[in-house]
């Protein structure tokens, strides 16, 4: 039995670097301590756990029920693929101008770790769209799934110990760090849109679905 049967290495390295670069675990810091930042450390902490759940919840839904929903609309991959490049790019134009993760005035009976952190800060369409691919391209292979699943999981996972430790990320990159990390992302996932595009207009020439 081959390595990949049981876990596809490759797979898992692209789907955690697109999802990284995507949810921007450093992006999400200053609109969390924006909205948290004046509460305790436990109310800090808690607010991380739960805006992961919620994006993890809402991740795995897309990836277990994206596909039949793609079958029930009759929307073809390549159509996904162009949407999900343009959804990406506008993302990425948003990091590398600055303007993609600036906090809303949030109401004090509203659980900010639900809306806006948990979605759709970091579940939002970019990484609903990501998912869905992915899960198309691992094609029934038990090792795929498991290799998206890991994928997934460490990504979250990542965002949480940004979130968790906030204030000291702030303290070591400083606000400047995050801003350059920010436009490193854009220029990643600009590429990773384009890819999707040109993927997807390959697929519409080649009469894919």
């Amino acid at each position: 039995m081959a390595i990949a049967d049981v876990f596809d290495a490759k797979l898992f390295m692209s789907a955690t670097i697109t999802l990284v670069v995507i949810m921007d675990p450093p992006g999400t810091v200053p609109v969390f301590l924006s909205l948290v930042g004046r509460k305790p450390v436990a109310t800090r902490a808690r607010a991380a756990r739960q805006a992961v759940l919620v994006s993890l919840l809402v991740i795995s839904l897309f990836a277990v029920a994206g596909q039949a929903i793609l079958a029930y609309l009759g929307i073809g991959i390549p159509a996904l693929q162009g949407a999900g490049g343009l959804l990406l790019l506008l993302i990425a134009l948003q990091l590398l101008t600055g303007s993609g993760h600036e906090p809303e005035a949030a109401a004090e009976d509203v659980n900010v770790a639900l809306v806006p952190l948990g979605t759709p800060l970091l579940a939002g369409p970019g990484a609903i769209a990501a998912t869905i691919v992915f899960v198309r391209q691992a094609d029934g292979h038990v090792g795929a799934y498991i290799a998206l699943a890991a994928a997934i999981v460490m990504t979250h996972f990542v965002i949480y110990i940004c979130m968790r430790y906030s204030g000291v990320v702030i303290r070591l990159i400083k606000e400047s760090g995050i801003t350059l990390l920010a436009k490193v992302a854009g220029l990643l996932l600009a590429a990773i849109a384009v890819e999707l595009v040109a993927n997807s207009v390959r697929g519409f020439i080649d009469g894919g679905s």
